[in-house]
């Protein structure tokens, strides 16, 4: 039987991945380096301070481009683009409804300089605001006589409604009329070519 000698080579199990830790641990050190050099960089600077949200003080017109036409040209400035234009992010968003999310979203309240957060009522303040609306809806209470008044007011309306309308009508009979009677002269009607029409049979 033939003894295996010493300089065999066995199985081979090099095959699996060496790392060198020190190699590792070195660049972990760089790399929080640069990063604590980053922070101090930027913290040189003052403290971004951001307005909490507020109610917007304008109403959004999302009807103004309803149901018209516009040429498209890849030249034409931002503004006068198809879709609707944000002037404080300089951006076209094609419709009302991505619009309507832009405007509410956190990069264009960002831009006006406010953070996504509210800002928190103490309790004098909502009493306060409770306060106002009471006041505001006792002025603002109805009596019958009121609603009244206004039932009348509107049934005013509609009576004018209808008359305008009588009289439209009013009108474009009169307008026909007097174009039927400009056909019915046979002169007319012979030089409009109307001529042939008419029976023989008396």
């Amino acid at each position: 039987m033939a003894q295996p000698s010493n300089n065999s080579v066995g199985v081979d199990n090099t095959f699996r991945r060496k790392f060198d830790r020190e190699e590792y641990l070195e660049r972990a050190r760089e790399r929080e380096q640069k990063e604590t050099e980053g922070r101090k960089s930027k913290s040189k600077g003052p403290p971004v301070q951001r307005k909490p949200l507020k109610h917007r003080d304008y109403e959004v017109n999302l009807q103004s481009r309803l149901g018209k036409t516009q040429v498209v040209t890849p030249i034409a400035p931002l503004s006068q683009q198809a879709g609707y234009f944000c002037s404080v992010c300089e951006c076209v968003v094609k419709d009302s409804a991505n619009y309507l999310d832009h405007i509410n979203g956190k990069k264009h309240q960002r831009a006006l300089g406010m953070s996504m957060r509210v800002e928190r009522s103490s309790l004098q303040q909502v009493q306060e605001r409770f306060e106002h609306l009471k006041k505001r809806k006792d002025t603002g209470s109805f009596t019958e006589q009121d609603f009244d008044e206004r039932i009348l007011k509107q049934q005013q309306e509609e009576e004018e409604r209808k008359r305008q309308r009588r009289e439209k009508k009013k009108e474009k009979k009169r307008e026909q009329t007097a174009e039927e009677e400009t056909i019915d002269d046979p002169d007319v009607a012979a030089l409009m070519g109307f001529g042939g029409f008419r029976s023989s049979k008396k």
